[in-house]
């Protein structure tokens, strides 16, 4: 098992975090919330040049690799756009875009876009969905807005694992760019005439901040693989990527903001913009005690497979 990123998808992602930062970067997300009609505008064409919609992230390891890369990308510059889930759109149905809702108030960051979207429930029920706006603006919704849903099967299992997944690569990118801003804060502040990185406090937090971020890296890496090579164990190893995802950013954020203190909460720090619209990923459709939840009764007999499962039942009652 190898579950490193290609040689390609990883230079995928290069160029698609090099390509959005020359479509505006930071300021992409500053413009979509200023002007939320030109969200699209600003983001779709840059994707579209990437070749972002030809990628066959079900029928290839290597272009699913190619995908993660590309949210990742996403989120480093925080674009308040639905790549992961105009990623995930499911093959058999004529559909833009493939959004994982909750059972109850279904909803989705979808707000303003003229795409026709696919919803799935975590037991594999699809819906099309027709996002219902409500009148928020983007600064208190992130873009997400509920949807109405007409039913058309049970066929979503697959679906619904592929559509947790990638928007955790969007979150993954989130967080590695809240750690080196806040490396960089930490780095050039100075406190009693010392960097704030000097003192052993602080080296501590971000070393917990960190040891996070990265054992998150290593499950997403190992999920995509999961994907593609045991199909049947997806949507528990999706449920397990979420959750973990969850609890890192939980702790990400957490140092982030209370090293850069009162700072961190203004529009002028790109962190603000970082945590502000990690929302609707944190979020949707199940926040970090539903899915934990959701999670452990769905393994609750059997366990977690994995490189060390003796075989055996597990129960976690």
């Amino acid at each position: 098992m190898n579950t490193d990123l290609s040689p390609e998808a990883t230079e995928y992602g290069r160029q698609a975090t090099r390509a959005l930062a020359a479509a505006g970067g930071d300021t992409l997300v500053q413009r979509a919330e200023e002007a939320p009609e030109h969200r699209e505008k600003l983001v779709a064409p840059v994707l579209a040049e990437l070749g972002a919609w030809e990628l066959d992230v079900r029928g290839s390891a290597d272009e699913l690799q190619a995908a993660a890369a590309l949210c990742r990308a996403a989120g480093h510059w925080a674009v308040a756009y639905p790549v992961a889930e105009r990623l995930s759109r499911p093959p058999d149905l004529d559909a833009d875009g493939l959004l994982v809702v909750a059972d109850a108030v279904p909803a989705g960051p979808v707000a303003g876009l003229d795409l026709r979207w696919v919803a799935v429930t975590l037991h594999g029920t699809r819906s099309r969905a027709v996002a219902v706006p409500d009148g928020a603006g983007p600064r208190d919704s992130a873009f997400v807005t509920g949807l109405d849903l007409t039913r058309t099967d049970r066929a979503g299992s697959a679906d619904a694992a592929l559509g947790l997944v990638l928007p955790v690569w969007t979150l993954l990118g989130m967080l590695d760019r809240a750690m080196d801003l806040t490396r960089g804060h930490v780095g050039t502040r100075t406190q009693f005439g010392r960097p704030l990185a000097a003192f052993q406090g602080v080296r501590f937090q971000l070393t917990d901040a960190e040891v996070e971020r990265a054992g998150l890296e290593m499950l997403a890496k190992y999920t995509l693989w999961s994907l593609s090579a045991t199909p049947a164990d997806a949507l528990a190893d999706a449920l397990a990527l979420r959750l973990a995802a969850l609890e890192a950013a939980r702790t990400v954020f957490r140092v982030a903001h209370q090293l850069h203190g009162a700072f961190g909460f203004c529009d002028e720090a790109v962190l603000s913009w970082l945590s502000r619209y990690s929302r609707p990923v944190r979020r949707l459709p199940l926040g970090l005690s539903a899915t934990r939840d959701r999670l452990a009764a769905l393994v609750r007999h059997g366990g977690l497979p994995g490189l060390f499962d003796d075989g055996g039942e597990k129960n976690f009652s």
